[in-house]
């Protein structure tokens, strides 16, 4: 990974503004959970909605959307990505940079809430569970976003397509979808990991939802980089 391209990427992305849409989503969570916990109704009537639906299949992908598609995509957009792909770096360096830094921010804003309100709920188990879940989840899907970037000039819209209609409607309704739903990729892996089948209800094999996890990473990875050596120095595809 080249630290450099790293370094670059985490202070632009994190000196946007862009980076404030990501601080009340884990506030929120954190905030339902508390009421949860004050209503003294048990976990498994609110639980499975805050942490399973709202946390793993909103915030999550939402998240990891706003991350991934900006750390190279308002590159293209004010054309600065030039200055970047006039420097002799191989472009798989400049994608795993843009990818680890990506999932890094992701992750924060993600799985440790979700950690958080895990052990609140239930236990350490279900909060390290549930963190470890979204981390792979975060993985997954900012690969897939980062290479979106590079396919469309709006990639933000394809994604909200994604989530909302395939993750958070087709899938309830066609299982066949399951099987390419980053979404049942991390409560599948949260699941198993906690141990704790009681909150979250998860459709694949953890087995299945790991092989499928790693093949969406490497799939993303490799599109991303294959799209990014088509780009000429004018910042658009040859």
């Amino acid at each position: 990974m080249n630290l450099t391209i790293a370094g670059l990427t985490a202070r632009a992305l994190l000196g946007r503004r862009r980076v404030l849409l990501l601080l009340p989503m884990p506030a929120l969570m954190i905030g339902l959970t508390l009421i949860g916990l004050s209503t003294g109704d048990s976990a498994e009537q609110w639980a499975p909605i805050i942490l399973g639906e709202l946390g793993l299949g909103v915030i999550l992908p939402l998240t990891a959307l706003i991350v991934g598609s900006s750390v190279l995509g308002l590159e293209i957009e004010d054309g600065t990505i030039t200055h970047i792909l006039a420097k002799p770096l191989p472009r798989s360096e400049i994608i795993i940079a843009k990818l680890v830094v990506a999932w890094g921010v992701t992750g924060v804003a993600t799985a440790v809430p979700l950690a958080i309100c895990g052990i609140m709920v239930d236990s350490v188990a279900l909060g390290l569970g549930l963190g470890l879940g979204a981390l792979v989840g975060a993985l997954a899907y900012t690969a897939f976003f980062l290479a979106l970037s590079l396919m469309s000039r709006r990639p933000v819209a394809i994604g909200l397509i994604y989530i909302m209609l395939w993750e958070n409607l087709l899938v309830k309704f066609v299982s066949g979808a399951r099987v390419l739903s980053i979404q049942q990729y991390s409560v599948t892996l949260a699941d198993g990991l906690s141990g704790d089948t009681l909150l979250l209800n998860s459709n694949l094999s953890a087995v299945t939802a790991s092989v499928l996890a790693v093949a969406f990473i490497a799939l993303g990875t490799v599109i991303a980089t294959q799209r990014l050596r088509s780009f000429a120095l004018t910042g658009e595809t040859s």
